[in-house]
């Protein structure tokens, strides 16, 4: 069974927004911080924002500094991605993952498509 589900993701212009979402049962979610990464054509997978299990703490890497937002609501079991001013080096399937302690990620989604067009 699917255990982490990224939504929002799509085809946007540059200079453009999207909001991801990422739910979870309350079982995966609760009590873990949460990531988001990003995997493009040809590229590793890299890190884009960290968030702590309370959402006091986020990092995120410094291509996106400025203009991505990590939150969540624990109350819903979802933790989001606020991607504003997109480029086109922002496309990529975005994925989701619990963080079981020290950076150890153990739990992925499935990914969502962002396609950003210049």
């Amino acid at each position: 069974q699917v255990q982490l589900v990224e939504s929002g993701g799509g085809l946007v212009q540059a200079g453009g927004s999207l909001r991801l979402s990422c739910a979870a049962s309350t079982r995966i979610f609760s009590s873990y911080a949460m990531g988001w990464f990003r995997q493009v054509p040809g590229k590793e997978r890299e890190f884009v924002a960290g968030i702590s299990w309370s959402g006091g703490s986020t990092r995120y890497a410094d291509s996106v500094k400025g203009r991505f937002t990590i939150s969540r609501d624990n109350t819903k079991n979802t933790v989001y991605l606020q991607m504003n001013s997109l480029k086109p080096d922002d496309t990529a399937v975005y994925y989701c993952a619990r963080d079981r302690g020290g950076a150890k990620y153990d739990i992925w989604g499935q990914g969502t498509q962002v396609t950003v067009s210049s």
